[in-house]
């Protein structure tokens, strides 16, 4: 006998919502697998297209949407509350959901996973985390077999945009924020975006996918990209480096490293060389090594492929066996080299300051760089050191901080990788 098609609801005709429904009145093919009954957004009115079939029921009563009984919603509203009463209602009425919502994962993956086991139904998220990459059925499906140790990546195309467009041109940090809210790569506030709270939660989610553990965001530390300047990129080159904001996350037994903020990689590796607002990627695994997964990590079209697919996967109507992610404890990360970069107002014994306040906490130096060219009164130079634990490196800035010739904050980066000579 014949499947009836998915009948399924929308909540949201924003950018991702409209790119939705736009792949399913498009690709018509798809309608024996997918029917598209509903769209739920308040102040409907405005947002009625004429592309959208006669069929398709638009409304602003989220009473009436429910009371249709749907096989699947769409959830691409954004934030905690109320899409979060929604997809529990729907989860609870034993409608599959499809959500595009990390931040609201980041907060209550383990209750609405187990919601969705306990309802006999399933709640899918493709698009939460990176966009059009196939992230994450590439990790549940493709790397099922092996033992994963550390999720590593790019998550945040607005952060990479910022950095990879200063590496190229040295300009400063507020330039490059305007033409990257000119272009729509960032939005009128980008804090989310360049503070790390967005790569935070999307990290929470990859670190349920590949370790079935639930971090909590507030766990996780995070820096902020916004004291890079325009000179940290001029020293990141002569290291063979350059910076982008990172998010990372390993295990160490039952217990997790994890954190996100900007870091000296290696300008030849997969970090290094993406560019623009795209995302990548890099899971290693016991056996199988690295593989890496890049593309788009934004933008409507490229989050409704993601929303579509997963509901492509529903119409299989496959019984999804649930999932738990039980709480992960998040720990300090191991011995790294660091990038040290100070400006300062200079004058004699500024270095030997420097020098011995590291080596009074048992930290080596590694080298010691200054460029030509910066005038003294703002002199910017670099101290790399050798590996070295956090709470060490935190504990000599904290006494080199309370110096007198400091023209700026000092700024510390983890060296990711060796740097190339």
């Amino acid at each position: 006998m014949k499947t009836p098609p998915l009948r399924v609801a929308l909540l949201g005709f924003g950018t991702v919502g409209g790119s939705v429904a736009r792949i399913l009145v498009e690709r018509p093919e798809l309608g024996d697998r997918i029917q598209l009954t509903h769209i739920f957004n308040r102040g409907v009115a405005r947002k009625r297209t004429d592309w959208v079939p006669a069929s398709v029921t638009w409304t602003d009563s989220i009473d009436d949407l429910f009371a249709s009984r749907p096989d699947a919603v769409v959830e691409v509203v954004g934030g905690l509350e109320p899409a979060g009463q929604w997809v529990r209602r729907a989860l609870t009425q034993g409608a599959a959901v499809v959500t595009a919502n990390k931040m609201l994962l980041a907060a209550h993956a383990p209750e609405l996973l187990h919601l969705a086991a306990t309802h006999g139904t399933q709640l899918r998220f493709e698009a939460a985390v990176a966009g059009g990459v196939p992230l994450i059925h590439g990790v549940r499906e493709g790397l099922a077999g092996d033992r994963l140790l550390r999720v590593a990546g790019i998550l945040n195309g607005t952060s990479n945009f910022v950095l990879s467009t200063m590496a190229g041109g040295d300009q400063q940090m507020g330039a490059v924020l305007d033409e990257a809210r000119r272009l729509g790569y960032a939005e009128a506030d980008p804090s989310a975006d360049i503070d790390g709270d967005d790569a935070g939660a999307k990290l929470v989610v990859l670190a349920g996918i590949a370790f079935r553990r639930h971090l909590r965001l507030a766990d996780i530390p995070r820096q902020s990209i916004r004291p890079i300047a325009a000179a940290d990129f001029r020293y990141a080159r002569r290291l063979g480096c350059t910076i982008r904001q990172i998010a990372m996350v390993e295990t160490s037994g039952d217990r997790f490293h994890a954190w996100v903020g900007p870091a000296l990689v290696p300008r030849s590796s997969p970090f290094g060389l993406n560019a623009g607002a795209n995302n990548v990627v890099t899971i290693s695994g016991h056996y199988g090594g690295e593989n890496s997964f890049s593309g788009p990590g934004a933008g409507g079209p490229a989050t409704a492929v993601a929303v579509v697919s997963d509901l492509m996967s529903l119409t299989q109507r496959t019984q999804d066996r649930g999932e738990e992610w039980p709480a992960g404890s998040v720990t300090a990360p191991p011995a790294r080299p660091y990038y040290l970069r100070f400006v300062v107002h200079d004058h004699p014994g500024i270095l030997a300051g420097i020098a011995a306040a590291l080596a009074r906490q048992g930290i080596n130096l590694d080298a010691v760089l200054q460029e030509p060219g910066y005038p003294k009164d703002a002199l910017p130079f670099v101290i790399t050191v050798e590996p070295c634990e956090a709470a060490q490196l935190k504990a000599a800035l904290d006494e080199i901080a309370r110096f007198e010739f400091h023209a700026e904050p000092p700024l510390s980066l983890p060296m990711l990788f060796h740097p190339v000579a």
